[in-house]
């Protein structure tokens, strides 16, 4: 499980790096790696480092009051034609109404308290019928829409957003970016994913504590593509140092045409 405190956190030390490091580390690796064989270790490519963030990626808060309180889980926002589209894990959104105004709110890019792309309000929560009925794992995923009070500008021209892959490649060289719960900045992590099943991913790198679930797994360079999410398998993994992600099929590009149909 990776929203809630069930877990202990003791492992989860981080170095604070800058962003440009982060960037040139991520791109050297991204290199080093596609240039290698496909038997070659990727052990180099597993260690975690925070960042201050990337625009299309945040926290999810709890909110009351109109105050935000403690982020649970992470959001990326996905291309959309309304561009007011996030994606999460479907297990985070637990306990939330799925046709009211839930009481979450976004805050993209957070970093240290700053929200440099402000604070966007939750309006919608979409999952998949079969996550409602049994919390099938393989539809742990879940849509959500935002919004600012007052303006009509949607979140997809403020922060861009990734594209959503599905029908991709289920293995393959990723970078995940996520908020765990126990400090107020994101890690990115790269490494090549593999298979628990035909139907669940895994993705090994240390530090993937609790508030990283719906964490992206993205691919590519400039344009990225979202192909998975933190979650599936155990909510995500039981252990800091595995994730699981649920394999993009017919059922979350179902899930995508209907959030984007009622908007």
């Amino acid at each position: 499980m990776r929203w809630t405190s069930r877990r202990g956190l003791a492992r989860a030390a981080w170095i604070t790096t800058p962003l440009s490091f982060v960037l040139a580390f991520a791109a050297t690796v991204w290199l080093a790696a596609s240039a290698a064989p496909a038997t070659a270790s990727l052990s180099a490519l597993d260690t975690p480092v925070s960042f201050s963030g990337t625009p299309a990626v945040g926290a999810l808060f709890t909110t009351s009051d109109g105050q935000l309180g403690k982020h649970f889980c992470t959001a990326s926002v996905v291309n959309s034609p309304a561009g007011n589209l996030l994606l999460t894990a479907a297990h985070c959104m637990k306990g939330y109404s799925d046709t009211t105004s839930p009481g979450i709110a976004f805050v993209p890019g957070y970093d240290n308290g700053a929200a440099p792309f402000g604070i966007w309000q939750v309006t919608r929560i979409f999952t998949d019928t079969s996550w409602a009925a049994t919390a099938d794992p393989d539809d742990d995923f879940a849509f959500l829409t935002v919004a600012q009070p007052g303006r009509s500008t949607p979140i997809q021209n403020v922060t861009g957003a990734e594209n959503l892959g599905t029908g991709q490649p289920a293995t393959g060289l990723v970078r995940v970016i996520g908020y765990p719960d126990a400090q107020n900045q994101p890690v990115i992590c790269q490494n090549s994913t593999s298979m628990r099943s035909p139907t669940q991913t895994r993705f090994d790198c240390d530090g993937y504590t609790n508030g990283t679930s719906g964490s992206p797994f993205l691919t590519g360079a400039g344009d990225q593509t979202v192909v998975g999410v933190i979650g599936g398998y155990q909510q995500g993994g039981d252990s800091p140092d595995v994730s699981y992600a649920a394999v993009f099929g017919p059922n979350m590009h179902a899930l995508y045409d209907s959030s984007i149909a009622e908007r």
